[in-house]
């Protein structure tokens, strides 16, 4: 790992140049210099302070993962790799060409990320919170510096997810340098291959950092190319001591070919099959930002975010279960058409925030507030009659079954109050006001418009309270009560693929989350214990069943209540032999209890009480634990990761269905060995060796996209990527 040097006879001079008159030269004292050098990153997986910009962290179980710090596989972003020390991230792992990141929490759904916030920078990527809250825009872990989370707490200062919010933080320009190059190639197996080049630097008040990234790969599994390119241009402007603006453009887009479901027989015959070789799934995302930061006087700031998402969320398939063959047709001697989906997003959002020092007689204060506004359109064409070739071809015949425009405008205001009683307590009570609605207007070619909505409004109110107290030097407790809400959104009732049906009477689905723990940072060691609750009121969930006439149908609806609790545990030694030689261990442990209470399901003519059963795709322990050696300039990280098993379905169907798409998702555990040599100050050498010992495995059965069964996760790999700096 590059150490960090400096001299501190360049500090001494600073403090003699700005600190006080520059004494007689006779008085002048010729220091050595003197090269101090230390292990850059002791710990890589740290907590945010209390207060960072116009943000409050508080009494909230926060994270942050410093990207530059791992041994990871960065090229393809590995999630199990790159969240390694964060206790009880669920990856749903259906992507290996690094693609998209599906991650959860908590017993919450992983899709896109959904249930998070998601931000780069503080601006938010979710494609449309009220619409389709999934997050489209995938960015290059290279331009990466640190990952920061907030668990759900942070419903308060950030939305009303139950997940809390998953911030981004990309690099910036050398501010020591006018111009810095870098460029790091990356060749792998499944044919990968990745290339990303940045440029940044500093001149005078203006920072500037741009890149460019591609990267293709055949992936794992038969029938699954990806293309992948994204790119950024950030100006940061320090018009005076107090007073920054940045602006920031950036762009992800991918072609990936997917190479469909599996059912059970096949999953275990050749986890590599495809069962579709014409479905192609790509998003084209844009995200331009003007950020402004003000500083109004020592005690006082304020900052600005006007931001926007603009793009598309294409996908042209042949639509069935894993049972169904694509196959020619021996009549017209042609394949099935194919169906066409296409998203359009015109995505607005505006955030003022301010973060204010005061005292209310001898209990100092700071109080954060703002105001966000939200106003969304998006264009939803569904159903189309795709072609019966087998290249990726959005053009259709007629017209589209669905035809539709969700607009959303959402109006929220929050307020959280920072109160210290004495040196070791703290409170932090505050709300979070949403008002807004989403209007649709269109056609549906085959439907009843009277048996639909055109207007959802979600007004409510959020309350929490969070806390801590310190124990002594890094030490203390912390906890935190917050309110939480997921309204149903247009996609919970007409919902896009072929299989599903959506209830007549869908419920917005309220709760809270709740956490306590204890986080200690002592010389060599670093712990976190944390218990947590999350009530998730009318959860929404599917139920797999067959229709009137028999065919295969995955049913939406409200399933009920469900109550998630646990412990989530951190653990990291960090240990030295000598000073060129040291190691650091570590277990990231989450154990898990999800249930349904009062809730029950409909299937068929019947309603089954199924409380008591375990919520679906949350397993009762995830584990990883990771052995790290550093020798000089070398860097060796082994990981393993198990999962226990999860039940697919809310019925808790233990046997797997002939198409595969419920069933027991099996436990897995996997191991990753990694390294990092520093070949030079300009030439940083990394390899990796994912999923050593071949494990075959799935992490989920879904329901809907990509398509309901099983979708393999990729076997063994290995990776090597060369970075130069210049």
């Amino acid at each position: 790992m590059k150490p960090i040097y400096f001299s501190l006879l360049g500090l001494v001079v600073c403090i003699h140049t700005f600190g006080q008159t520059l004494p007689d030269s006779s008085k002048i004292l010729n220091l050595n210099a003197l090269n101090v050098s230390e292990q850059k990153y002791k710990f890589n997986a740290l907590s945010l302070p209390n207060t960072k910009g116009t943000y409050l962290y508080s009494g909230k179980k926060t994270e942050v993962i410093n990207v530059l710090g791992l041994d990871a596989n960065i090229a393809e972003k590995t999630p199990r790799q790159i969240f390694a020390k964060v206790p009880g991230i669920f990856v749903y792992d259906m992507d290996g060409s690094g693609n998209q990141i599906n991650i959860s929490t908590r017993g919450l759904d992983p899709h896109r990320g959904w249930e998070f916030n998601i931000r780069k920078d503080g601006v938010i990527t979710n494609t449309d919170i009220y619409g389709y809250p999934a997050s489209h825009y995938s960015m290059p872990m290279e331009a990466v510096q640190n990952i920061e989370i907030i668990r759900g707490t942070g419903s308060l200062q950030y939305g009303a997810q139950f997940g809390g919010m998953l911030n981004y933080v990309s690099k910036t320009g050398d501010s020591t340098k006018k111009i810095t190059l870098e460029c790091t190639n990356s060749i792998g197996s499944f044919g990968l291959l990745s290339t990303y080049n940045a440029i940044g630097g500093q001149i005078g008040k203006v920072n500037y950092y741009a890149y460019y990234s591609k990267r293709v790969s055949d992936g794992f599994r038969n029938n699954s190319k990806s293309d992948y390119e994204a790119m950024s241009a950030v100006i940061q402007y320090q018009i005076s001591k107090k007073f920054e603006a940045k602006f920031d453009f950036s762009k992800s887009k991918y072609i990936f070919q997917l190479a469909g479901p599996v059912k059970d027989s096949m999953f275990y015959t050749n986890p590599k099959m495809a069962t579709r070789a014409r479905n192609f799934y790509s998003p084209d995302i844009y995200v331009p930002s003007i950020s402004l930061n003000y500083k109004l006087s020592e005690k006082t700031k304020m900052s600005f975010v006007s931001s926007a998402i603009f793009g598309s969320r294409n996908s042209v398939m042949f639509d069935k279960t894993a049972d169904v063959v694509d196959r020619i047709d021996s009549k017209t001697l042609q394949y099935a058409n194919r169906q066409v989906d296409i998203d359009n997003y015109q995505s607005f959002t505006n955030e003022l925030r301010m973060l204010h020092f005061y005292n209310i007689g001898q209990v100092k204060s700071i109080l954060v507030g703002g105001v966000q506004y939200m106003n969304n359109d998006l264009h939803r064409r569904q159903q189309g009659k795709g072609t019966t070739a087998s290249d990726y071809d959005l053009s259709i015949e007629g017209t589209w079954g669905r035809d539709l425009h969700l607009k959303t405008q959402n109006l929220a205001v929050f307020f959280e109050n920072h109160l210290t009683f004495g040196k070791n307590l703290s409170l932090n009570p505050g709300f979070r006001i949403e008002s807004g609605e989403s209007i649709m207007s269109g056609t549906i070619s085959y439907y009843d418009s009277s048996k639909f909505p055109d207007v959802i409004e979600h007004k409510f109110p959020l309350l929490g309270i969070s806390g801590e107290y310190k124990l002594g030097l890094n030490q203390k407790l912390y906890s935190g009560f917050s309110q939480a809400y997921r309204p149903v959104i247009f996609k919970d009732i007409i919902p896009g693929s072929v299989f599903e049906k959506s209830d007549d009477n869908l419920k917005d689905a309220f709760g809270y989350n709740f956490e306590a723990g204890y986080r200690a940072e002592f010389e060599n060691l670093k712990v976190e214990f944390t218990y947590f609750q999350l009530l998730y009121k009318n959860r929404l969930g599917t139920l797999a069943q067959t229709d009137e006439n028999g065919n295969f149908q995955i049913f939406r609806t409200n399933i009920g209540t469900s109550f998630t609790k646990g412990l989530e545990s951190f653990v990291e030694y960090y240990g030295k032999f000598n000073p060129q030689l040291n190691f650091s261990i570590f277990t990231s442990t989450a154990l898990m209890d999800a249930k349904y209470l009062r809730a029950s399901a409909r299937l068929g003519e019947k309603n089954i009480d199924i409380t008591g059963n375990d919520v679906e795709s949350t397993p009762k322990v995830i584990s990883r634990n990771g052995l790290t050696i550093r020798y000089k300039k070398v860097s060796l990280t082994s990981l393993y990761s198990f999962t226990a098993k999860s039940f697919a379905d809310a019925l808790n169907t233990e046997k797997a269905t002939s198409n595969g798409s419920i069933g027991i998702v099996p436990a897995y555990g996997i191991m990753d060995f990694n390294a990092t040599v520093r070949i030079s100050k300009m030439i940083l050498l990394k390899a990796n060796l994912n999923n050593a010992l071949n494990k075959m495995y799935f992490t989920k059965r879904p329901q809907f996209y990509p398509g309901p069964g099983i979708w393999a996760s990729d076997g063994r790999g290995f990776s090597v990527s060369v970075s130069t700096k210049l």
